[in-house]
């Protein structure tokens, strides 16, 4: 057992080594972020390229959703290299199982609102590259107002006040999240 657990702390270091290489092959375009929490015990991160409601170009405010991010596709949910999601222990995504590892993670967003969580065991990949074949899981968002405007695309991992963690995605005046918990 220890044996196993230690693969599965080298994999995702091995993964985020590696995804500067990989990125050389490409140029990126936005600053990119790793977000870390521990949510009852577990160690969770998210690696993910941090774009900006302004065109890098031209500077001109760009319309988000529905626009960069168009309804009923699916969206790398970032910029440049696919969003990476690790955790250590498993996780139920709102009563989605999602096993222990390192997954990417795409956002299909409909007009109407909400939108849907895709896990995909793929990793590594640019962000454009998404095989729908290799997706473990498609997970229902809800979708809110932000109180606040946000002009750059951002993730956070939050503590939930009864237990258990929210992973929300925020940009423009838009909030997307989905609650977990930790299972052992």
């Amino acid at each position: 057992m220890k044996r196993f657990n230690a693969s599965l702390l080298v994999l995702p270091a091995l993964l985020l080594a590696l995804s500067p290489l990989a990125a050389q092959d490409k140029q990126r375009v936005s600053p990119h972020e790793t977000v870390n929490a521990t949510i009852d015990g577990n160690e969770v991160s998210v690696v993910y390229g941090r774009p900006y409601s302004k065109d890098p170009k031209s500077g001109e405010k760009r319309k988000i959703w529905g626009g960069v991010i168009p309804f009923s596709k699916v969206w790398r949910m970032g910029a440049d290299e696919a969003t990476l999601l690790t955790t250590k222990q498993p996780l139920d995504m709102n009563g989605t199982a999602i096993p222990a590892g390192s997954y990417s993670l795409f956002l299909l967003p409909e007009e109407g609102g909400n939108a849907k969580l895709i896990v995909n065991k793929q990793t590594g990949q640019w962000g454009t590259r998404y095989d729908e074949k290799q997706d473990l899981a498609r997970i229902e968002m809800k979708k809110e107002a932000t109180a606040k405007t946000a002009d750059q695309f951002t993730i956070a991992i939050e503590k939930a006040d009864a237990g258990g963690g929210v992973l929300r995605l925020m940009w423009e005046e838009a909030q997307y999240s989905v609650p977990f918990t930790v299972t052992k």
